[in-house]
């Protein structure tokens, strides 16, 4: 076996975060290589290739800003772009920047761990190769692991079985009996794509979605040129807004604003944008009573867009803040759901008892299949660090620290797993936030902090026991004063004992983000830093 190559730093996965964190290392002078599963880069925007699959951020904000250049050579053209554009765009940045040469394709990491005495990390993968690197940065993406539900008898069922996460494009759906699992974003857009082509179509839903009307008109050469023009003042407000959006919170109290004017400002925020609902008052996020009233309002839009009762009471969200879970994009969605070759099965009052070889079967009927497709989510901001074999100091394993609850200073780094970086990872503003301005600010924030160490000469950098528990703290707190932990939602992780922890920030990305500098300005406030090994010599900060 080939001797482990030797690097300053291993990165895995080649979407947005891997192929910024690549080329910022390189322009600072130091050797990395990306590792990445799939046959080439994009990430999330590699393997999600269902029908329909588009990003619910306009585009000219779900895009790099570290480079003028890049804005300006780049024309997007859709307001909302589907995958194979943002595919597209992906690949046009790794060509651009000259990184496929640092990317190994077609390899999964497995494996990983720290060697105290020589303080560097030893990487495998499952085609053998090994890697020797002073720092492990895990670009995994926080939507990346997929999770599937476990239904009796699945094995038995004799066609093909889809996953949004990893969709097979060779299976014909046209005129096919199909049987759908899950409504949430991924859901919404295949399901949209799918009714229109397939013979029957049953979509079985646990938990139901706020969706709004997505306006997705092609941008003109003029709005792209205006948009070109702005993107100075469009970037410096998303990198020091609440939720890095170009499209800042309206002032005011949705409960104390006139009920007419609040009726006429929600009518016109409900097809301006994904997120205008959210937008068009101050206090949505934070306070039930004005939640409620949008949350109402969205209640009676859906019932109206509905044709079915039956369908309607199914399908519209109950007891649940608007917001609390992510609110949905949809285009064509409720036209699909209206038409007459299309059911709904609410699982939890009809659950499943039985998959055959071609039927789904309930405790109240069977439904006939000849394709069944999943889009049941993912193991969310943690599911692909976990899947790594991860063991840090003494051995300990990032699963098993992790089973009561994900912890991390700051969303980058793990008490007990020294020069390891995890990109928007729990803690950090990540999934409640525009994650590609939060995705560069990280990438930058662990640059800056290998260029510190490496003119300090310190080998090793490690997240103390203290102020991640402070960090985690606080961020409990904050998200505390919000709707969000109301709700039982993927942005809760689990403990072991089932309690729920809440893993995005949600204090602010501008804020989170002059934290994060005020405490590199502190030389790493929160950190332990210690030279190199044979040393002995320890700066603590």
């Amino acid at each position: 076996m080939a001797a482990p190559r030797q690097l300053d730093a291993l990165i895995v996965g080649a979407g947005f975060s891997g192929l910024y964190m690549l080329h910022k290392l390189r322009s600072e002078g130091f050797s990395a290589q990306v590792v990445e599963a799939g046959s080439g880069v994009g990430g999330t925007w590699f393997w999600n290739r269902y029908p329909g699959a588009r990003c619910d951020v306009p585009s000219v904000e779900y895009s790099y800003s570290f480079d003028p250049e890049l804005e300006q050579e780049w024309t997007w053209k859709e307001r909302y772009s589907a995958q194979p554009d943002i595919l597209a765009y992906l690949e046009h940045v790794a060509d651009r920047y000259k990184l496929r040469d640092g990317i190994t394709f077609d390899t999964r990491v497995t494996a990983a761990d720290w060697d105290e005495d020589r303080s560097r990390w030893s990487v495998a993968t499952d085609r053998e190769n090994l890697f020797d690197a002073r720092f492990l940065i895990l670009a995994t993406g926080a939507l990346s692991e997929p999770r599937l539900p476990d239904l009796p008898g699945l094995e038995n069922f004799a066609g093909p079985i889809l996953n949004t996460a990893r969709w097979d494009d060779s299976v014909d759906l046209a005129g096919k009996r199909v049987c759908h699992f899950g409504i949430g974003s991924s859901g919404i857009q295949t399901v949209a794509e799918i009714g229109k082509i397939v013979g029957e179509l049953t979509v079985f839903s646990r938990t139901p979605s706020f969706a709004v009307p997505c306006s997705n008109p092609p941008l003109t050469a003029e709005q792209s040129a205006a948009f070109k023009a702005d993107y100075p003042a469009i970037r410096q407000m998303q990198r020091h807004s609440a939720l890095s959006f170009a499209e800042l919170p309206k002032a005011g109290s949705a409960k104390e604003c006139d009920p007419a004017e609040r009726e006429e400002r929600l009518e016109s925020a409900w097809t301006a944008s994904t997120f205008s609902m959210l937008m068009e008052f101050d206090d949505l996020l934070f306070d039930d009573e004005s939640n409620a009233l949008v949350t109402e309002f969205a209640q009676r839009k859906l019932a109206q867009t509905i044709t079915d009762p039956e369908k309607a009471r199914k399908l519209i969200p109950q007891g649940s803040p608007i917001g609390g879970r992510r609110l949905c994009a949809e285009i064509g969605f409720y036209d699909v759901m209206n038409r007459d070759n299309v059911a709904l099965v609410d699982v939890r009052e009809e659950p499943v008892t039985a998959i055959t070889a071609d039927s789904v079967e309930t405790d109240r009927g069977s439904y006939p299949a000849d394709a069944i497709i999943f889009a049941t989510g993912f193991d969310a901001c943690v599911g692909a660090i976990k899947a790594i074999a991860i063991r840090g100091r003494g051995g300990q394993a990032i699963s098993e620290e992790w089973a009561d609850g994900p912890r991390a200073y700051l969303g980058l780094a793990v008490e007990g797993f020294p020069n390891m970086f995890t990109i928007t990872g729990p803690g950090s503003p990540s999934v409640l936030s525009n994650v590609v301005i939060s995705i560069e600010q990280h990438v930058e924030w662990i640059a800056r902090c290998m260029v510190d160490m490496r003119e300090n000469d310190q080998q090793v950098i490690e997240a103390t026991s203290e102020a991640e528990q402070e960090w985690m703290d606080h961020a409990h707190e904050v998200a505390q004063q919000t709707i969000f932990p109301k709700v039982n939602s993927w942005y809760q992780g689990k403990t072991r004992d089932g309690r729920q922890v809440f893993m995005p920030y949600v204090g602010g990305v501008g804020a989170y983000r002059e934290k994060c500098t005020q405490i590199a300005q502190a030389g790493y406030e929160g950190f332990h830093l210690s030279k190199a090994a044979q040393s002995g010599e320890t700066v603590a900060s």
